[in-house]
């Protein structure tokens, strides 16, 4: 099937008249029409020149998915580094500093980025990223430079929403392939292999499958370009269950062109079964085009009947097989004895799915490199591999210099390095790369104050907001270490900053000592607890010693986690069929009224919303008039007015970028819209300003919104680069507003101009 597809370019409107806030937008048009509103909306902003001022941290980086670099010609490297949700960056000399060239685009998310051979001025952008990670954000389609990322322009296929490899003909720079694997969470057409002969104006699809396979990996025979091979993906995410193979999955697999995509064969002559392959990297070896890799996240069952510690069964995972006559045939190389087999098996734990990367050197067709928890190296064409160590794990990208295979550079979960003797030693390249991706933030009344927040794939870190040199002149600084981790909120004890309670890598909930777990437990005959990747729990407002903490139940602790009592029952729909992993119907977001103990709110990933009076006696679900089933993303119960909440829901898990907000003055019994004029989200947090009760600040997928009347109109507060704002909070008494991004780090702002800076009167 080939289906012909023209970009000339896109009419944007400046009116959202006609668009109800409430409808679900799924469609790319309809997307960038709206981001363009956004757009529209930062420039003519009363906020606009406001200064979101970046705070940091400056001494980690974030997850780096791909790269592209420009060989030396007795100067030093240039480096594209494509980021996962951070846009991407450019160093003109080996990492000294970095300058993010590709920020102000409909998303700031980056599946594969490609230099054109004959022009390194010429940068093609694939957004949206392939290895759909939890936290992994959705694409726009395909973006070009000319001027080696001045100026950008949209080349189309925004409807794929992630691509995973971009190739470009070696002499001639019109005829360009893209590797599409598709939307993340619902069937879709837009995936496969697509070709621009025109420089990307217009598109075809050379290669589809189905609605839920997409292309995965994509390379090109260096002897003929017109011989490509393409790795398919059957693969869609749910909302309880990472992208593993289901019963009837037996799409994924290898297929070979020979006539420059017009069309192609199935080339899987001794790959496993169908039904057995998951993602799939390909590479080819340079010095001998007859010699291909495949790098294969392989579902037979190790042990049948065997489970890992999530309950999933155990599969041999991380296989590399190769072919000495270009795909003709496969034969497996790595596994061969038990002590590879067991290297293999641990390769990438249990989410394959989140790597599939592997690399030869273009000068010995038996060195390959694999990616994985570490990155791997065989010099014996894949029977034998070994780690190279010195830098962060989950490995994603890998570029060799062809004219000096001593030369490696390395994407990863901590950003990017550089190798000058094969990987036996590295440089790290982050300083002035902050990619770094905040799920969560929160602060402590210390002077200065801290905010505290966890960081996809290291430990929480905390940093200072020092108001010394003026609200308007933060500098970044380093953070450091917090307790927590990666999947963390954090609570800090009012009466002193030192107190904090967070949880460990694997949701353990910890005493503000750290010294002993203090997480709820089940009765053996009881239900499994499930808990939220981040989990919900907060302190109380009216008494510090009391914790709450969100299963599918809430628990509460009156001691400080020493002991605890449930008191609720399940919250969510507790469907038997969607308990698996990762959790699902779980609570995700708690509200405890600041004004009255025993009102409290609980939203679920689910999309039900409860509300107790009685401190968890009865409980009453007050979901009437919101979107069903929606993701509830936060809840907050007025500081102001006893019965006013404020909620939100995120639709992100149906591929919706629509904005959903909303707010109830008769303790959730009825509810009102107030997404407003908000054109894009989805939306993942709502706050109350702390000294005008007028005010409400979003914190959405692009940038940050403020309504002073309560949420029947909005601005855009300041101007940021596209950003995934996850978390928002605004010091009570310092009034500084601070963000948590998930791509580029904390900001901060000054709260006076906003709110004047006259705290008002709490009533009940």
């Amino acid at each position: 099937m080939r289906t012909r597809m023209i970009c000339l370019g896109l009419v944007f409107l400046v009116t959202m008249a006609a668009i109800p806030a409430q409808t679900p937008v799924t469609e790319s048009q309809e997307r960038i029409i709206r981001f363009e509103n956004y757009r529209s909306m930062m420039a003519t902003s009363p906020y606009a020149e406001m200064k979101w001022q970046f705070l940091g941290p400056t001494n980690i980086s974030g997850r780096c998915t791909d790269l592209a670099v420009v060989s030396p010609k007795g100067q030093n490297y240039t480096i594209y580094a494509a980021s996962a949700s951070g846009g991407v960056w450019k160093t003109v000399n080996e990492g000294t500093s970095w300058e993010p060239i590709f920020e102000h685009e409909a998303t700031a998310s980056i599946g594969d980025i490609a230099l054109d051979p004959t022009n390194p001025e010429v940068l093609w952008v694939g957004t949206g990223e392939a290895n759909i990670f939890r936290s992994s954000q959705a694409g726009a389609g395909i973006y070009k430079t000319t001027d080696g990322g001045k100026t950008w322009s949209h080349m189309g296929l925004a409807n794929t929403l992630t691509i995973a490899r971009i190739v470009v003909h070696p002499e001639n720079s019109d005829v360009v392939y893209v590797a599409a694997s598709g939307h993340e969470w619902t069937k879709n057409e837009d995936r496969g292999v697509y070709k621009s002969q025109d420089g990307g104006v217009s598109w075809e699809k050379m290669l589809f499958i189905d609605a839920m396979t997409g292309a995965i990996d994509l390379v090109m025979d260096p002897s003929d370009p017109d011989t490509l091979y393409a790795a398919t993906w059957q693969r869609i995410r749910k909302k309880w269950f990472d992208p593993r193979n289901e019963d009837g999955y037996k799409e994924s697999g290898i297929y070979k062109t020979t006539d420059a995509g017009k069309s192609w064969k199935p080339v899987n002559d001794g790959l496993p079964p169908g039904r057995y392959r998951g993602r799939i990297g390909i590479d080819i070896a340079r010095s001998n085009p007859n010699v291909l890799y495949a790098f294969i996240d392989n579902f037979e069952e190790k042990n049948p009947g065997e489970r890992d510690r999530y309950g999933r069964t155990i599969i041999k995972g991380a296989t590399v097989y190769r072919s000495d006559n270009k795909g003709v045939s496969w034969a497996q190389v790595s596994g061969q004895s038990e002590e590879m087999k067991t290297y293999m098996e641990r390769h990438s734990s249990t989410f394959g799915w989140v790597f599939g990367q592997i690399r030869v050197d273009p000068t010995d067709e038996n060195t390959v490199y694999t990616m994985g928890l570490r990155l791997n190296v065989s010099h014996d064409g894949g029977k034998t591999f070994r780690p190279l160590l010195g830098m962060h794990g989950d490995h994603h990208g890998l570029w060799i210099d062809p004219q000096n295979p001593n030369y490696l550079v390395n994407t990863n979960d901590g950003g990017i390095c550089v190798s000058y003797d094969r990987g036996e030693n590295w440089r790290s390249l982050i300083e002035g790369l902050p990619a770094v991706q905040y799920f969560t933030l929160n602060y402590d009344m210390d002077t200065p104050f801290r905010v505290y927040g966890s960081v996809q794939d290291h430990p929480s870190f905390r940093g200072e907001v020092d108001l010394n040199r003026g609200r308007n002149n933060i500098r970044p600084i380093e953070f450091e270490i917090a307790p927590g981790g990666e999947a963390s909120h954090h609570f800090i004890d009012p009466r002193d900053p030192n107190l904090v309670y967070s949880q460990s890598y694997r949701n353990d909930l910890r005493n503000p000592e750290n010294t002993k777990r203090i997480l709820p437990v089940a009765y053996p005959d009881e239900l499994r607890l499930r808990r939220q990747w981040l989990i919900a729990f907060l302190l109380s407002q009216h008494n510090p010693d009391i914790l709450y903490y969100g299963f599918q139940y809430l628990f509460r602790s009156r001691d400080r986690g020493d002991t605890w009592e449930r008191i609720s029952p399940d919250l969510s729909h507790n469907v038997k069929a969607k308990i698996s992993y990762p959790n699902y119907q779980t609570i995700f977001t708690l509200s405890e009224s600041p004004l009255m103990f025993d009102l409290i709110y609980a939203g679920t990933d689910d999309g039900r919303l409860h509300r107790t009076k009685d401190g968890g006696k009865t409980w009453v679900e007050i979901t009437k008039g919101i979107v069903k089933d929606k993701w509830i993303s936060r809840v907050v119960a007025s500081q102001y007015d006893i019965g006013t909440v404020y909620m939100t829901q995120n639709g992100k898990r149906e591929d919706d970028f629509a904005p959903y907000e909303w707010k109830s003055n008769d303790f959730g019994a009825t509810w009102v819209n107030i997404t407003g004029n908000i054109p894009l989200g989805p939306i993942n947090v709502i706050r109350e300003d702390p000294f005008d009760r007028n005010i409400l600040y979003v914190g959405a997928d692009v940038g940050v919104y403020v309504t002073k009347d309560g949420g029947k109109t909005w601005t855009v507060l300041g101007k940021l680069p596209t950003v995934y704002v996850h978390d928002l909070i605004v010091h009570p008494r310092d009034n500084m507003i601070a963000i948590a991004t998930h791509g580029r780090g904390v900001w901060v702002m000054d709260g006076i101009p906003v709110n004047g800076g006259k705290r008002q009167i709490r009533r009940r």
